[in-house]
């Protein structure tokens, strides 16, 4: 039943009285941090902690510290217990903790690994908390009212180095995000105080590269720290490290990545192995104590250990990238920025921290220089004031009079008409008055600091140089140059082993590992089939298959399925994609592209042509013209170096020859040259291995030079190759 209140409203007027508002929101009060490096929920815990007197007193229980943070934070008490925990040191999320703790917080490396409830663990403010609240109650940055209005609370905390840089940030807002590395706190400062002194000072030659508290191998590639750099987006590798323990055959991984976790590293170790892709492994566990991070992988004897880590960098998070996202809240706007950009934006604020803090000294030097000027009225005549008080009948009435008496004001005139009786002497306002010069003396220098952004300058990198001396830390993340990182391709990923390629006639190709071939040697084939050519080879090798249309095609042997003797292997026809008529007459193995190709003719003519004829550059996986079509082919071999041939021809003439008067060529499609001349329009009808030829006199048929006619068969030899004819 339809509504008759229902009023009708643009699905745009909704987005923005309704969505717009809580985006909003998200984006400037929850999750993306701002200029002091701290998102609110950051800034309301340790403010809170400050507020404590936990920056100087000893630990309390994590629970108190919740409860307390709850007058500041609207959420639960697991969403603010979960944000003290990552400010810890016993997580270790951030390069250098806000909060020192005491008790089970968790890992920041491990997903598994839960943090003990907030009633067993103990915290208080690190002492490099002293920095994010230097100076606070001296007005140096804005306070608001708290979410009920009970309250109040900094809006920004008046941190004196560029904290924004320090620790990692991560936050995910309405339609974008923000994810910050950090970096090491004496590198920032070093570039932040060489930014002060020069603007165009390169960032680069200070703050080297990311810092994580994971510690790990950062993969430099100077591009892509500069692009960070100067966009403040970008991305970059880090991989773990590790030992290699030769006494009980295992690798110790002690550090990983900061983006993954022990968990998901073990899990994809285990999916490789499972899987065959790996097979040195025989086992992995997480040995992680008290000690530290601590991931061990059994191998097998012999293993290559750095081999088999650059195959896990390869396929596991202990190799992983860090995307950069540096989006930081200013004045209340979202701003994607560079590293200078940012050090440009901390330090506007940080000036206005410190000017903040020289009016509120300049106030209140004042006020006291104020009242020490109506001490030193009194000082003329203490007897005067002291008569004005006594004779005063009323006590409401001593103030006035006492401001008639010496000409002061009523302030002047409440201090003095406080004083003690017993201070009423000459030395006790002497000793107080001697303080007006060197106010005014003060007063005068910090006026003329407020109004010199040189000395505000030197105010701040004075406290960067002491930070970097107090609390600064070696790196954590070793940089190790991308030039000195082996390139892990598909190629080093595949096991490489010994096996047999049988090519039929039919036109099956069957690879079958030796070890498979040992076991089972009994060939399975089709009835009217038979075995062409066999050739040992390695896994990681290339093969070329030379087909009657005068194309070869190319592929890797691990691309081709393993299989067993009593199978019928893969048709080429359809591995290839041949075409119609077309057929695989030959196969070679081309491990390192050396030696060569023989072709021999119909027409009696002979090209060698080079193997490295075949290589390309690019992985193409079919070459045209790969030899000459002037004339039939006879056969095909693959020789490595020079060897005896016997070639036959029509009318039984034979030539023993040795290749080494066939001059090499770099033209596939080379003609060759004459080997048997022709005779009586005779054409060669076949080329064997002088081995293979069953002549009973080789030197009968042997020339040193060709072109040559060659010799009739002998009787003998032709008995023997007629019997070895029907015999085949």
């Amino acid at each position: 039943m339809a509504n008759n209140n229902t009023v009708e409203q643009k699905i745009v007027d909704t987005l923005e009285q309704n969505y717009m508002p809580y985006a909003m929101s998200v984006i400037v009060s929850r999750a993306i941090p701002e200029i002091d490096g701290f998102k609110p929920s950051h800034r309301k815990l340790l403010y809170t902690m400050y507020k404590m007197g936990l920056l100087t007193g000893a630990k309390t229980k994590s629970a108190n510290v919740v409860g307390q943070t709850m007058k500041l934070n609207p959420h639960g008490d697991s969403a603010i217990y979960e944000t003290l925990v990552r400010l810890t040191k016993g997580n270790g999320a951030l390069l250098h903790p806000f909060i020192d703790s005491k008790g089970n917080f968790g890992k920041q490396h491990s997903k598994d690994m839960q943090f003990a409830a907030a009633r067993y663990t103990e915290v208080k403010l690190d002492k490099l908390c002293e920095e994010i609240f230097k100076d606070l109650d001296k007005n140096t940055v804005p306070f608001i009212d708290n979410y009920d209005g009970t309250m109040k609370e900094p809006r920004l905390l008046p941190t004196t180095f560029p904290n924004i840089l320090v620790n990692s940030n991560q936050g995910i807002a309405v339609g974008m995000a923000s994810n910050i590395c950090s970096f090491n706190l004496r590198e920032v400062c070093e570039a932040t105080v060489e930014y002060l002194k020069d603007e165009n000072a390169d960032i680069l030659k200070h703050i080297k590269a990311p810092d994580l508290s994971s510690g790990g191998q950062l993969i430099y590639n100077e591009r892509e720290i500069r692009d960070i750099y100067n966009t403040g987006r970008g991305g970059f590798k880090v991989r773990g490290r590790y030992r290699y323990d030769s006494s009980n055959n295992c690798i110790e991984i002690y550090e990983i990545p900061y983006s993954t976790t022990t968990e998901a590293i073990i899990e994809a170790i285990i999916a490789l192995v499972k899987d065959g892709k790996i097979r040195d492994i025989t086992d992995v566990r997480d040995e992680t104590d008290l000690s530290g991070l601590r991931i061990t992988i059994d191998i097998k004897k012999n293993t290559d250990a750095e081999a088999l880590m650059n195959k896990l960098f390869k396929l596991t998070p202990l190799q992983d990238s860090f995307s950069c996202n540096f989006n930081i809240l200013v004045n209340g706007t979202p701003r994607v920025m560079g590293i200078k950009t940012i050090l440009k934006e901390w330090s506007v604020f940080r000036t206005e921290c410190i000017k903040n803090q020289i009016l509120f000294d300049i106030d209140k030097k004042s006020e006291k220089l104020h009242l020490l000027l109506g001490l030193r009225k009194i000082l003329l005549d203490i007897d005067k004031a002291i008569r004005i008080i006594r004779d005063t009948e009323r006590e409401a009435d001593v103030v006035p009079n006492l401001m008639k008496g010496f000409g002061i004001d009523q302030v002047q005139a409440e201090y003095i008409a406080e004083i003690r009786l017993r201070n009423l002497n000459k030395e006790y306002i002497l000793n107080r008055v001697s303080e007006v010069d060197s106010l005014q003396k003060e007063i005068q220098d910090l006026k003329d600091t407020y109004g010199d952004d040189r000395k505000i300058k030197r105010i701040i990198i004075k406290q960067l140089n002491d930070v970097s001396a107090k609390h600064g830390q070696p790196r954590k993340t070793e940089i190790i140059s991308v030039e000195n990182i082996e390139e892990i391709t598909t190629e080093h990923l595949i096991e490489d082993y010994r096996l047999k390629l049988f090519l039929t006639q039919q036109g099956y190709l069957k690879k079958i590992p030796l070890v498979s071939l040992r076991s089972g040697p009994e060939q399975k084939l089709k009835d009217d089939d038979s075995i062409a050519q066999e050739v040992e080879a390695r896994n990681k090798a290339d093969l070329l298959l030379f087909s009657n249309k005068c194309t070869v095609y190319k592929l890797k042997i691990y691309e081709i399925n393993d299989c067993k003797a009593s199978s019928l292997g893969e048709y080429l026809s359809n591995l290839l994609g041949l075409e119609q008529g077309e057929r695989v007459i030959s196969i070679v193995v081309a491990d390192d592209y050396k030696g060569h190709v023989l072709f021999c003719f119909e027409n009696g003519k002979m090209a060698k042509i080079d193997l490295s004829s075949y290589a390309t550059k690019t992985n193409r996986k079919k070459l045209a013209n790969a030899y000459s079509d002037i004339s039939p082919l006879v056969s095909m071999m693959y020789i490595d170096e020079d060897v005896e041939l016997a070639a036959f021809s029509s009318i039984d003439k034979v030539l023993v020859f040795n290749t080494a008067g066939i001059n090499s060529k770099s033209t596939r499609d080379s003609q060759g040259v004459q080997v048997l001349k022709s005779k009586k329009g005779s054409v060669v009808t076949a080329v064997k291995p002088l081995g293979e030829a069953a002549l009973t006199d080789a030197d009968y048929y042997r020339t040193q030079n060709i072109p040559a006619v060659g010799c009739y068969l002998k009787d003998e030899d032709k008995q023997d190759n007629q019997l070895r004819l029907k015999l085949e």
